[in-house]
Protein backbone atom coordinates (compact mmCIF):
# COMPACT_ATOMS: atom_id res chain seq x y z
CA UNK A 1 0.00 0.00 0.00
CA UNK A 2 1.06 3.50 -1.11
CA UNK A 3 2.53 5.95 1.95
CA UNK A 4 -0.44 8.32 4.04
CA UNK A 5 -0.12 11.13 1.36
CA UNK A 6 0.16 8.87 -1.78
CA UNK A 7 -3.03 7.70 -3.61
CA UNK A 8 -1.38 4.72 -5.73
CA UNK A 9 0.02 1.86 -4.29
CA UNK A 10 4.04 1.92 -4.02
CA UNK A 11 4.84 0.12 -6.81
CA UNK A 12 3.58 2.73 -8.92
CA UNK A 13 4.46 6.19 -6.92
CA UNK A 14 6.46 7.23 -10.56
CA UNK A 15 2.49 7.89 -11.34
CA UNK A 16 1.94 9.77 -8.38
CA UNK A 17 1.98 13.17 -10.23
CA UNK A 18 -0.96 12.61 -12.20
CA UNK A 19 -3.30 10.93 -9.31
CA UNK A 20 -4.62 14.02 -8.14
CA UNK A 21 -6.27 15.23 -11.14
CA UNK A 22 -6.64 12.12 -12.87
CA UNK A 23 -7.75 9.67 -9.84
CA UNK A 24 -11.63 10.46 -10.80
CA UNK A 25 -14.33 8.06 -9.37
CA UNK A 26 -16.77 8.78 -12.85
CA UNK A 27 -16.62 8.84 -16.31
CA UNK A 28 -18.29 12.55 -16.37
CA UNK A 29 -15.86 13.95 -13.91
CA UNK A 30 -13.32 12.07 -16.41
CA UNK A 31 -14.44 13.76 -19.64
CA UNK A 32 -14.62 16.91 -17.97
CA UNK A 33 -10.83 16.80 -16.67
CA UNK A 34 -10.28 15.91 -20.50
CA UNK A 35 -12.22 18.60 -21.98
CA UNK A 36 -10.03 21.02 -19.14
CA UNK A 37 -7.05 19.58 -19.86
CA UNK A 38 -4.06 20.99 -22.55
CA UNK A 39 -3.33 18.31 -24.77
CA UNK A 40 0.50 18.55 -23.80
CA UNK A 41 -0.78 17.20 -20.26
CA UNK A 42 -3.12 14.96 -22.01
CA UNK A 43 -0.10 13.49 -24.01
CA UNK A 44 2.50 13.91 -20.43
CA UNK A 45 -0.54 11.92 -18.61
CA UNK A 46 -0.98 8.96 -21.17
CA UNK A 47 2.63 8.55 -22.25
CA UNK A 48 3.29 7.66 -18.48
CA UNK A 49 0.30 5.74 -17.43
CA UNK A 50 0.34 3.75 -20.84
CA UNK A 51 4.05 2.52 -20.26
CA UNK A 52 2.78 1.34 -16.85
CA UNK A 53 -0.83 -0.33 -17.98
CA UNK A 54 0.01 -3.41 -18.23
CA UNK A 55 1.52 -3.75 -14.37
CA UNK A 56 -1.70 -1.58 -13.52
CA UNK A 57 -3.92 -4.04 -14.93
CA UNK A 58 -2.30 -7.17 -13.29
CA UNK A 59 -1.72 -5.54 -10.04
CA UNK A 60 -5.81 -4.61 -9.94
CA UNK A 61 -5.97 -8.15 -10.99
CA UNK A 62 -4.90 -9.22 -7.31
CA UNK A 63 -7.91 -8.51 -5.98
CA UNK A 64 -12.25 -9.44 -6.79
CA UNK A 65 -13.25 -5.87 -8.40
CA UNK A 66 -15.64 -5.30 -5.38
CA UNK A 67 -12.84 -5.36 -2.62
CA UNK A 68 -9.96 -3.35 -4.49
CA UNK A 69 -8.13 -1.37 -1.62
CA UNK A 70 -8.46 2.08 -1.93
CA UNK A 71 -4.95 2.72 -3.85
CA UNK A 72 -6.38 0.01 -6.06
CA UNK A 73 -9.30 1.67 -7.05
CA UNK A 74 -7.32 5.03 -7.61
CA UNK A 75 -5.17 2.80 -9.79
CA UNK A 76 -8.16 1.39 -11.67
CA UNK A 77 -9.45 4.97 -11.70
CA UNK A 78 -6.04 6.10 -13.32
CA UNK A 79 -6.35 3.67 -15.97
CA UNK A 80 -10.11 4.63 -16.55
CA UNK A 81 -8.95 8.41 -17.15
CA UNK A 82 -5.76 6.55 -19.20
CA UNK A 83 -8.93 5.52 -22.00
CA UNK A 84 -11.17 8.94 -22.01
CA UNK A 85 -7.53 10.62 -23.04
CA UNK A 86 -6.64 7.74 -25.77
CA UNK A 87 -8.63 8.58 -28.43
CA UNK A 88 -7.55 12.63 -27.96
CA UNK A 89 -3.67 11.42 -27.77
CA UNK A 90 -3.81 8.76 -30.66
CA UNK A 91 -6.22 10.15 -33.28
CA UNK A 92 -7.66 13.38 -32.32
CA UNK A 93 -4.79 15.72 -31.79
CA UNK A 94 -7.89 17.54 -29.56
CA UNK A 95 -10.10 16.79 -26.32
CA UNK A 96 -13.45 17.23 -28.25
CA UNK A 97 -14.22 14.89 -30.60
CA UNK A 98 -13.95 16.47 -34.19
CA UNK A 99 -17.35 17.96 -35.84
CA UNK A 100 -19.12 17.60 -32.77
CA UNK A 101 -20.01 20.84 -31.92
CA UNK A 102 -21.19 21.48 -28.35
CA UNK A 103 -22.90 18.39 -28.31
CA UNK A 104 -22.50 16.36 -25.43
CA UNK A 105 -23.92 12.90 -23.45
CA UNK A 106 -24.69 13.02 -20.01
CA UNK A 107 -24.88 9.99 -17.87
CA UNK A 108 -27.34 9.54 -15.41
CA UNK A 109 -25.55 6.38 -13.69
CA UNK A 110 -22.70 5.20 -14.20
CA UNK A 111 -21.49 1.34 -14.93
CA UNK A 112 -20.81 -1.53 -12.36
Amino acid sequence: MGSAESLLPAAFSDLETYAAKWCLATESERYAARLASPMDEMRAFYHACFARAEAAVAYCNQFPLDQLPEDARHLLQLLQSLVMVSFPVEVWGQARIPESGLASLDRFREPL
